[in-house]
């Protein structure tokens, strides 16, 4: 296991599900988690679960889609602490599940708002904290739903923004690899026990899914400072490591 002792790590969507995980697996390993989440309830019983395992955390209520408050974020992280050693950027929501020509547009603005645009403005807020780390580490969690041979119908809202999702971070890979210490990584978690999933697959057997817990310790690993690669794609399914393909 890796030690994550003192780092500071920012979690988005931290109050349930894969993000939940997440934050109390970097805490276990040490950091420092600022977990941030919609609903401050949800984060208070969070903050007593990292304290229990020994733990500090930071609690940012915080909505997505108040990029403002991503800006406001960053500079609050940067007066206390000048740099972000983890950014994982987990929230994201399933949007509608319908034909592509019957999607409501707001709602089609809403899956990207969450899914990728807040992702960038993370990233805007971030990048110089991250720099300003010894070894930055940025884990985008991703979905198969944008890259698989042959696409699932009704699921455009979803799958379109996770490609985005992917370009997005294959991009500021691309951007931080010779010019900084940073590494950044997408991560496939795959069908976990998730309430997404059962909202997605009620006939589904959640039993036969791997769990959330499962996932985030190897997330963790690749937010370790002896890390080293950058721009590339992490399969839970297969526990491998890929790089993105060309297309056929």
């Amino acid at each position: 296991m890796s030690s994550l002792k003192n780092r500071i790590a920012l979690v988005t969507g931290a109050t349930r599900g894969i993000g939940r995980a997440i934050a109390l697996e970097l805490a276990r390993r040490g950091a420092h988690v600022i977990a941030m989440g919609r609903t401050q309830g949800a984060l208070e019983e969070l903050d007593d679960e990292i304290r229990k395992l020994g733990g500090e955390a930071t609690l940012a209520p915080c909505d997505l889609k108040d990029f403002a408050a991503l800006d406001r974020l960053g500079l609050a992280i940067h007066e206390r602490w000048k740099k972000l050693d983890i950014l994982i950027a987990n929230a994201g929501i399933l949007g509608p599940v319908s034909p592509l020509a019957h999607v409501d547009p707001p709602k089609w603005e809403e899956t990207f708002a969450v899914n990728v645009t807040a992702n960038w403005r993370l990233i805007r807020s971030m990048d110089e904290l991250l720099r300003a780390s010894d070894a930055g580490r940025a884990v985008f969690v991703t979905s198969g739903a944008g890259s698989k041979a042959e696409m699932t119908p009704y699921m455009g809202p979803y799958a379109t923004s996770k490609a985005a999702l992917d370009a997005l971070a294959r991009t500021y890979a691309a951007e931080t690899a010779n010019t900084s210490r940073v590494r950044v990584m997408v991560a496939n978690p795959g069908p976990l026990r998730t309430r997404m999933r059962a909202t997605l697959m009620p006939g589904e057997d959640p039993m036969t899914l791997k769990t959330p817990d499962e996932f985030a310790a190897r997330v963790a690993d690749l937010c370790a400072p002896e890390w080293s690669q950058t721009g590339k794609f992490y399969e839970f399914k297969t526990d491998s490591v890929k790089s993105f393909r060309e297309p056929a």
